[in-house]
Order: structure tokens, then C-alpha cells, then sequence
């Protein structure tokens, strides 16, 4: 099977599609002569460029635009606690219990592993539009929930809807843009869901501000959630379906419909031709969880596991966690340390979104995890000081900024755009739904052990150990992850999976 595998790829390798059709134009160029050629030279050209050229990016951003307000509103969810934490617990009567305020914190965790393990079943049973509106209701629930409760069990069970939604939105955004978007601009628009969360994150913080000053305002900022929320559910009504989905459910009619509407009436037929190359007739079967974990989908779901779990186990999370008080032990106050962290992150993505379709994912995958390992290397040089000077906290605020910088640069965007890249059109939402679930469950306990494990192992050892998960990582993107820029969906596939 390796063997076919490595045919295939290498094959993909020596003749793309696009090479394939300029041979072939080389060929009959020679056959014809110079009269023939010269009076058909405007034919031909007409003929052949609109198969070559990529369709406008233009037709597809919209519907991008609109798939990202999931992810904008995940990362607002993710920090909307943060800042009125201490007023929550003051108005709702736990202040002072840590438990309590931890189950607010991380209650919406175990919510957004439900939402994830469903995800992939919604996705392909009504589609990824309707999916987009699912995701949305539980957030608009759970926002109202949270906003006029008066109890902890009110705000615990309004954070629970919340995390459903939230947990439904990270795969099916990343299905929905893989699935919509033009080859060459695939990687561009995948980060834009990575650059959404972050604002998403700095608007809660944002929205947060006036917390300490205006009694009740915690309030306002779960009210002001539903906005995104609601504009989401009724924008996705105006938005296309996604044509994989379609083609899979056997409405050819309506997939090339949207195919036009995304592409263009020029792109129509290519489009569904690559669609009709995958076609084996097994599209429309129920996909069982066994068929993910063993046989020939075993492979492609063993990486997307993988590189989630990589990039839960370098600690990411531990490190937004704790960048408040390495902050504060340098005499920075929490709200600029929000700032400098979200910064950091929103540049990474946004350099990472101009470079994804120009270096490519693996690169910048394997240059994003040796950049978290010199980061950690960093954070346990300064952890190794015995005084707690001005060279020493520089050194470890200095880490941590490198560490978020360069994890948004590769290791936070790549791998929810490159899953749905390598996944088969068949599995793809499924698979998403199971790689998610993986990230939900190392997250929880990454956040749960964290400050535990710092007390009892010490900075050193533990951040020594998070710059080895992040080499592991990069000696594994090295050898199983291959590169998908510029390739075609049904290309990718073609060239991962020999055909049965």
C-alpha cells in the first residue's frame, strides 16, 4: 500500500492536471502548421484560457466572510469570562470560590466536546449552511441564559449551550472554507478563521473594559455576542451550499449552481469533472466510526489526530493561561498584557495568512513548532536564574510573546486548514468531528493539570517538556505531512489514498 502510495504521489508530482493540459496543447501545436496555427490562434486561446486561469477570489469571499463570524464568535466565547470574572462571582454570590469560578471558566469546555463530536454527523446529514445555523442557536441561548441569570447553576447551564455551539463551530467552518474556496486562494482564506478568533478574542477583552467601573456591565458583554450570533444564522440563508456536500447527496444540478455562483460560469465543468474523478459510487453510504480508525482512512486520520494533540501538548493554552501573571511579575499591568499577547497572536495569523499559499503549509507548519521550542528553551533559560531581575523576566515576557507569535504562525492556522485538505471527501466532515474531539479533550486536561503540574514539577521541567512535545512535532510534520498548496481537493486525494 505504501508503495502504491508513493506511486501516486510521485506520479501527482511529474504531471499535475495543469501540466497535463499545456502537454497536450504542446502536442497538437506541433501537429498543425503555421497557416492552420495562425488563423486558429484566437480559438485556441480562447478555448484554453479560461480553463487555465483561476476563477475570481471575489465570488467566493463573502461566503468566507460569513463562515468566519463561527470562529469570530469562538474566540469572543473563549475570553468574554475573563475580565468580569471577579464581578460575575460578586453579583452571582461565589466570590471566593475558586471551584466555582473554574466551572464557569471551563464549563463551556465540556460543552464544546459534545458540540464537536456531533459536528461531523450534522454537517453531512443537513448540510454545512444549516450546520452555520445550529452553531449559531445554542450561542444565542446560552448568551441570553448567561447575560439574565441571577444563579451559578443559571450562568453554568447558559456557559453549556454556549460551549455547544462553540465546539460545532471550528470544523465546520474549516470544512466550509476548504470546500468553497479556489485552490490558490485556500490557504489565504483558511487563516482568516485563525485571524477571526483572535479578534474575536481582543473584542470580548475590548467589550470587557468598562467591567470594574460600571456595576453590571459583565451583562452587556454576553448580550453583545447575539449580534454576531444573529447575523450569522440569517446571512448563511443568502450563502452557497457547498458543492462537495451537494455532489455527495447526488444533487449534481444544485452543486453546479453553486459551483457557478463561487466560481464562475467558465469553471463550472472543471469543477464538477474533478468532482466526478472521486465519484466511486460509495459517496452517499453511511461512514462508521471503525472506518476512520482502521484500514486505508487510518493514515490520514492518525495525522489530523496527531498534529491537533502536538498542538494542545505545547502547552499554547497553558501559556495564554499564565501570560497574566509573568506579566505582572515584570510590572505590566493584565489589561496590556491582554494587549501585547493579542497583538503577537493577531500578527502571526495575519503574516501566516499572507505566506500560506506562497511557502506553503508544511513549511510553515515545521519553522512555527522549532520557533515554539526556542521560545520554551527561552522560558526555561529564564526560569533557570535563581534572581527574579529585570534579565530574567525580560527573557521569559520575551519567550512568551516569540512562542504566541510563532504558533500563530503556523501550528494555530495550519492544521484547521489542512485537515480538510487531506481528508477524503467521503470521511472529511467525520474526521474533522474526531480530530476536534481530540483537541477539546487534551485542552481540558492541558488547562486542568496545568498550574498542578507547575507547582509540583516546577517552570524548568515543564516548559522543557512542552519544547519537546513542540520538536516532536516538528520531526512528525517532517515526515508524514504532505504539502497541499495550489492542489486541488480531488488532487490531494488522488494523490493520498490509492484507489480501491
Amino acid at each position: 500500500m505504501r508503495g502504491r502510495h508513493r506511486e501516486a504521489f510521485s506520479m501527482y508530482n511529474r504531471l499535475s492536471s495543469r501540466d497535463y493540459s499545456n502537454t497536450i496543447d504542446l502536442d497538437t501545436k506541433e501537429l498543425m502548421d503555421p497557416l492552420d496555427m495562425e488563423e486558429n490562434s484566437a480559438l485556441v486561446q480562447k478555448s484554453t484560457v479560461p480553463e487555465l486561469s483561476n476563477p475570481s477570489w471575489k465570488r467566493s469571499f463573502p461566503h468566507v466572510l460569513v463562515a468566519t463570524l463561527s470562529a469570530f464568535l469562538f474566540g469572543y466565547h473563549l475570553g468574554v469570562v475573563n475580565e468580569p470574572l471577579e464581578s460575575i462571582s460578586k453579583d452571582l454570590g461565589f466570590k471566593g470560590n475558586t471551584l466555582a469560578e473554574g466551572l464557569v471558566v471551563s464549563t463551556c469546555l465540556g460543552g464544546a466536546l459534545v458540540g464537536s463530536l456531533f459536528s461531523g454527523w450534522l454537517a453531512d446529514g443537513v448540510g454545512r449552511r444549516k450546520t452555520f445555523q445550529l452553531c449559531a442557536l445554542p450561542m444565542i441561548i446560552g448568551a441570553v441564559m448567561s447575560a439574565s441569570t441571577k444563579t451559578l447553576a443559571g450562568m453554568l447551564i447558559g456557559r453549556l449551550f454556549v460551549g455547544t455551539g462553540m465546539g460545532l463551530a471550528p470544523p465546520v467552518a474549516s470544512l466550509y472554507v476548504t470546500e468553497v474556496s479556489p485552490a490558490f486562494v485556500r490557504g489565504t482564506y483558511g487563516s482568516l478563521i485563525q485571524i477571526a478568533t483572535c479578534l474575536g478574542i481582543m473584542g470580548a477583552l475590548f467589550v470587557g473594559i468598562p467591567v470594574k467601573e460600571i456595576a453590571g456591565w459583565w451583562r452587556v458583554c454576553f448580550w453583545v455576542s447575539i449580534i454576531p450570533a444573529v447575523i450569522l444564522a440569517l446571512a448563511m440563508v443568502f450563502c452557497a451550499e457547498s458543492p462537495h456536500w451537494l455532489h455527495k447527496q447526488g444533487r449534481t444540478s444544485e452543486a453546479e449552481a453553486q459551483f457557478e455562483k463561487l466560481l464562475g460560469g467558465s469553471h463550472v465543468k472543471t469543477a464538477m469533472a474533478d468532482l466526478a474523478k472521486l465519484d466511486r459510487g460509495d459517496e452517499t453510504d453511511a461512514v462508521s466510526l471503525s472506518e476512520l480508525f482502521y484500514g486505508r482512512h487510518f493514515r490520514v486520520v492518525f495525522i489530523g489526530s496527531t498534529l491537533y494533540a502536538l498542538q494542545q501538548l505545547s502547552g499554547i493554552n497553558a501559556v495564554f493561561y499564565f501570560s497574566s501573571a509573568v506579566f505582572k511579575s515584570a510590572g505590566v499591568s493584565s489589561g496590556l498584557a491582554n494587549a501585547f499577547v493579542g497583538i503577537a497572536n493577531l500578527s502571526g495569523s495575519t503574516v501566516a495568512m499572507l505566506l500560506m499559499d506562497k511557502v506553503g503549509r508544511k513549511l510553515l507548519l515545521l519553522w512555527s513548532f522549532f520557533g515554539m521550542a526556542v521560545s520554551m528553551g527561552l522560558q526555561v533559560a529564564a526560569a533557570s536564574f535563581n534572581s527574579s531581575g529585570s534579565g530574567s523576566l525580560y527573557l521569559s515576557v520575551g519567550g512568551m510573546l516569540m512562542f504566541v507569535l510563532t504558533f500563530a504562525l503556523g501550528a494555530g492556522p495550519v492544521p484547521g486548514l489542512l485537515l480538510p485538505e487531506i481528508f477524503p471527501s467521503r470521511i472529511r466532515a467525520k474526521a474533522m468531528a474526531v480530530c476536534m474531539s481530540v483537541y477539546w479533550v487534551i485542552n481540558f486536561f492541558v488547562g486542568l493539570l496545568f498550574l498542578q503540574l507547575l507547582e509540583q514539577l516546577g517552570p524548568q521541567l515543564l516548559y522543557s517538556i512542552f519544547g519537546t512535545f513542540c520538536m516532536m512535532a516538528v520531526v512528525f510534520v517532517k515526515r508524514n505531512v504532505i504539502e497541499t498548496k495550489g492542489k486541488s481537493l480531488q488532487e490531494i486525494e488522488i494523490a493520498l489514498l490509492p484507489q480501491e
